[in-house]
């Protein structure tokens, strides 16, 4: 079995061939041909053209990859470190990988930044750029890039402690090209905790102080430095609030305004794992105020960052420009990770997106959408059209190749369903259900699913009350292993990976009411590679 670069050229017109035709059930089929003028092509990178490869989603180079770390933006360049093993294709001795790109949608794979030393396995962490020197480890005129980042002592887990992890630094004088371990490691060290990982650092421009948020098990701790190697602990947060199904993971704080107002609140994301509605891994988040030492929130539902299965430990970026709060995510779930049916590299990020607040009636909504940055990527713009669908009517699009691509379209917030099939009958289901208020996801069927017990088993259901207009916007992106799935601009996503057998080429939309369907749109996106 083997994937193929989808490079073809969609020549149309608005004089579609749609054949309608009569069935045993009385429901009518509507069949919509997207005509292409060149043939499917072998993608010419070798390494990317491997099954279920992702191409315009970073994934390693090969071997094992999971949490983003470090993601920074200095000089036009963001950077992207990441958990990495690079012996095999499971979980091994941590390191820390690295990748930068100068638009968040082609990466330049760069040599592994961090490695494991005495002191233990490089586990999560962050980075910032000291531009006022307050570490005293580079200058004014050439500010160290500083990474913080937890150590794992195996040592001392083999031999039943409990002190396994401490957070370290490290700098780099180069721009990230090389890195140099702090001689005081570690920096804050382990207070009798089991777990005690994942530091998150950044810049606070109300205090004029460093901020540093990390987990200890069942809450989050709070730290302020002047220089980055000397922390008090200030305060702690979230036990008996939100999701404790599992140990809290990779904290992210940031402060960000409120769309349509100047109000502006603080976001607080907490990975869990288990204990994710889908089961396994997921993120929540909370939104509050933080005052430099204390995050405070009247907030008492769990609310979840992606409503996915595969969107798990993801972070922001410390310094992005123009204000803008960009979200990357590992696209997995610890339930299955190890096991996913690929070869020489496993794992691959979310698209990266923008995160916007929105409040709707008293409630406070995270949103995520991909950053504009991905427009550049799409081409052949397949429709622009009007299509009433009848009740009980299904309509077809046949298209090549729908594992590279982007669907747009404005529906009636009414029942419809989506179903991506291919000639092998994998189907993959989508199913906004309008008066239960539900959206979900059927893998069962979409493909390879039995290289685990739970992959394929569970319909993923998300009860949807912030769709509350009278249309609902749909963003759908799929890539060759991965659909991400965008409602009203991000109010809800939804990110899963899939494995067909075969790539998807039709695209059936039904429903059992009238529906209108307005402004659908298939474009290709290209490769990055």
């Amino acid at each position: 079995m083997k994937f193929y670069g989808n490079k073809f050229l969609i020549a149309f017109s608005f004089a579609f061939a749609v054949l309608l035709l009569s069935c045993k059930t009385g429901h009518s089929i509507g069949a919509i041909d997207i005509p292409t003028s060149e043939a499917l092509q072998i993608d010419s990178s070798k390494i990317y053209s491997e099954p279920y490869r992702p191409q315009f989603h970073f994934s390693p180079e090969k071997k094992w990859m999971n949490d983003p770390n470090g993601l920074v933006f200095y000089k036009g360049i963001y950077h992207l470190f990441y958990q990495y093993y690079p012996e095999d294709i499971v979980w091994g001795p941590m390191h820390w990988g690295h990748a930068t790109s100068t638009d968040l949608i082609h990466w330049q794979n760069k040599k592994i930044a961090l490695f494991p030393d005495k002191l233990g396995l490089i586990f999560s962490g962050s980075a910032v750029v000291d531009i006022n020197n307050t570490s005293g480890l580079g200058t004014i005129e050439n500010p160290a890039m500083i990474a913080i980042f937890t150590y794992h002592n195996m040592e001392i887990e083999k031999a039943g402690g409990i002190k396994t992890q401490s957070q370290g630094l490290a700098y780099s004088l180069d721009e990230g090209e090389t890195w140099k371990k702090y001689e005081g490691n570690p920096i804050i060290a382990n207070p009798n905790l089991k777990d005690f990982r994942d530091p998150n650092v950044f810049w606070n421009k109300e205090t004029n102080t460093w901020n540093l948020i990390l987990v200890a098990g069942d809450h989050a701790q709070f730290y302020t430095s002047k220089n980055l190697i000397n922390w008090n602990l200030e305060s702690e947060f979230g036990k008996g609030i939100g999701e404790h199904g599992g140990v809290w993971e990779c904290p992210n704080l940031f402060k960000i305004k409120v769309e349509n107002s100047n109000e502006e609140k603080w976001v607080l994301l907490i990975s869990v794992n288990p204990g994710a509605p889908n089961g396994g891994s997921g993120t929540q988040y909370f939104v509050g105020d933080f005052d430099g030492k204390n995050f405070k929130t009247t907030q008492k539902e769990t609310k979840w960052f992606d409503n996915g299965a595969d969107n798990y430990a993801g972070v922001t970026y410390n310094d992005e420009p123009n204000t803008k709060r960009i979200f990357i995510g590992w696209m997995s779930n610890w339930s299955y990770a190890r096991d996913t049916p690929t070869k020489n590299w496993r794992s691959a990020m979310t698209v990266p997106r923008e995160i916007l607040l929105s409040k709707m009636e008293d409630n406070y909504v995270l949103k995520n959408a991909p950053v504009e940055q991905l427009k550049s990527q799409l081409k052949n713009d397949f429709s622009k059209m009007e299509l009433v669908l009848k009740p009980n009517q299904m309509t077809t699009f046949n298209y090549n190749n729908l594992n590279q691509s982007q669907i747009k379209f404005k529906a009636d917030a009414k029942n419809l369903k989506l179903v991506f099939s291919n000639e092998v009958k994998d189907s993959l289901v989508l199913n906004y259900d309008s008066k239960q208020k539900t959206f979900s996801v059927d893998r069962s069927h979409s493909g390879i699913v039995n290289f685990e017990s739970s992959f394929g088993k569970l319909i993923h259901t998300t009860a949807t009350p912030n769709l509350i207009s009278e249309t609902l916007d749909y963003q759908i992106i799929l890539d060759w292993s991965s659909i991400e799935i965008f409602l009203n601009g991000g109010v809800y996503s939804f990110t899963e990976q899939i494995f067909p057998k075969k790539p998807y080429t039709k695209l059936t939309i039904q429903s059992d009411e009238k529906q209108l369907i307005k402004n659908i749109s298939i474009q290709e996106i290209k490769g990055t590679r």
